[in-house]
Formats: structure tokens, C-alpha cells, sequence
């Protein structure tokens, strides 16, 4: 075997589908002296199916000044391969300081590209993404929520999220307090067996949603259309009110197509808005 010149590898790991690992990934990952991943216990289920037996250190948020300093007298004469627990390393995981660590010190530092979840996303969304932003992991609690949704209200980027299920329903119905009509995608397990897809704005993602309670489970990656007021003019609140009154006299349908009639506006925008007026 070709020795493996020394220095830092930066390898993606798939996000759901094993397969998906590439040929050059699967022979670095043979070829180093030693992994850093999140998690040895779940990076182990990849080298197990791999048959790669490699000595491997753990770096998480809390310990990776301590994990720099113990692989310290490795660094020269050592090929190291960094992943993460799915996915290209380093978005929102640990391993910055450690790169930062192997420029300064001069040392070899490469990156084999592969699965990322920000990338499947944006591509399966059917939204632009000739520019986006990421913005990581949505806030926690209702008030970081509400302050993430006013900071992306006048964004004309694309907007991306990570999200765990259990704020994932927050998050929406703060889209909807904020009377955001946007086009959303939700996309859930992406390259597994039960990959799912939710689109359209938020009011429409909660009603499918709810209509299984398992589909809130697991980890997401949301995507919402940036602010297009300067292509599309948003309904004037005229036109809302009378979607408000029509809303308690007919159905959402017959609502929409009544002021289809009377303002010539595209259907799909006056559902938008009904829906969210719907669900205030």
C-alpha cells in the first residue's frame, strides 16, 4: 500500500445512505493513522460495514483545545482523517480550532467533498438557490425563534435551518404569526429509505405534517424562499379583510376563488395569505 502523505483530511461521511460514501473517502479512511469524529460509537457503525479498524479520538464542542493539544506530537509524522457524525465536517460541528491549529503550525491540510444535508436540501426544494444563507441549528426556546423569523423577514436570499423535530412546530407556527406566505421546504431524512419531502408555505407544511405524528420525528433541514416583495407585491390589507369575512362564511376554496373574481389576482398568492389568515 502507497504510504499516505502526512497531514489533515477532512472527509465527508453520507448523511443517511451508506452508499453514498465515495471511493477516494473509503480508502483515506483505510489509510490514515488514526480518525477524530463526534462520536466513536456511531462513526464506528460506518467503519464496521467499511471493515476499517482505526484508533479513534472523540472532539466535541467542549473538549477540542484539550484533543489539539493530546494529538499535538502526532501532528508531523501522522495522516489524520476528520468526519463528523453524517455529512461534510466542520458545518455547525466541532473541528475549527483544530484546522485553524494545522494552518498555523503549516501542516498539510485537504478535504475530500462529498453528502452534505444543506446542499441535498436546497437542491430538492424547488426554490432558487443561485444564492442562499445558512443560518445552522433554529434557537431553542420561542423567543430566539421569533428573533431568528424578524431577521430573515427582508432577506431576498434563500434561507436555510437545521431543526429537530420537537421545535420544528414552533418554528412553523412562528412563520405563520409572522404572516410569512413564503414557499417552504421541509425535508426530512434525506438519501434514506423514508426520505420525505414538505412543500408550499408554512400553514400548508403544518397540515400535512399533523396528519402523522410521526412525521415530527428526527432531525430536518428547512428552506424558505427569501423576500420577493420587489417581483411580487404582497395582497394590500383591503384585499386580506375581505378574505377575513369570506373565510367565516365559505370555505377556504370558494373563499380564494371569489377573490380570484373580484382582484384578478393569481389564486395561488390569495391562498397563501387565506391559509395564514385561516390559521391566526
Amino acid at each position: 500500500m502507497i504510504n499516505l502523505e502526512k497531514g489533515l483530511y477532512i472527509v465527508s461521511t453520507p448523511i443517511g445512505n451508506l452508499d453514498d460514501l465515495s471511493f477516494r473517502a473509503k480508502k483515506i479512511l483505510d489509510m490514515v493513522d488514526f480518525i477524530i469524529c463526534e462520536n466513536p460509537i456511531h462513526s464506528l457503525k460506518l467503519l464496521n460495514k467499511l471493515g476499517i479498524k482505526k484508533k479513534m479520538f472523540s472532539l466535541h464542542d467542549y473538549n477540542e483545545d484539550i484533543l489539539i493539544k493530546r494529538i499535538e506530537k502526532y501532528q508531523n509524522n501522522s495522516s489524520i482523517a476528520l468526519i463528523s457524525d453524517a455529512g461534510s465536517p466542520l458545518i455547525s460541528d466541532p473541528g475549527y480550532n483544530l484546522v485553524k491549529d494545522f494552518i498555523k503550525k503549516k501542516l498539510k491540510i485537504t478535504t475530500l467533498p462529498g453528502p452534505s444535508s444543506i446542499i441535498s436540501a436546497l437542491q430538492l426544494s424547488g426554490l432558487p438557490i443561485n444564492s442562499f444563507e445558512f443560518h445552522g441549528f433554529v434557537p431553542k426556546n420561542k423567543s430566539g425563534i421569533m428573533s431568528l423569523v424578524r431577521k430573515i423577514e427582508n432577506l431576498k436570499t434563500t434561507s436555510v435551518f437545521f431543526i429537530s423535530g420537537n421545535r420544528l412546530l414552533i418554528f412553523l407556527e412562528s412563520l405563520c404569526e409572522m404572516k410569512m406566505g413564503r414557499d417552504i421546504s421541509v425535508c426530512k431524512e434525506i438519501t434514506k429509505k423514508n426520505e420525505k419531502v414538505f412543500r408550499g408555505n408554512s400553514g400548508n407544511i403544518i397540515e400535512k405534517l399533523s396528519e402523522d405524528i410521526n412525521n415530527y420525528k428526527g432531525e430536518f433541514v428547512i428552506v424558505i424562499e427569501g423576500n420577493m416583495n420587489n417581483s411580487k407585491k404582497s395582497l394590500d390589507r383591503k384585499i386580506e379583510e375581505q378574505i377575513t369575512k369570506l373565510l367565516k362564511k365559505f370555505s377556504l376554496t370558494d373563499a380564494v376563488d371569489i377573490v380570484h373574481k373580484l382582484s384578478n389576482i393569481s389564486k395561488k398568492e390569495i391562498y397563501n395569505s387565506a391559509l395564514l389568515l385561516k390559521n391566526d
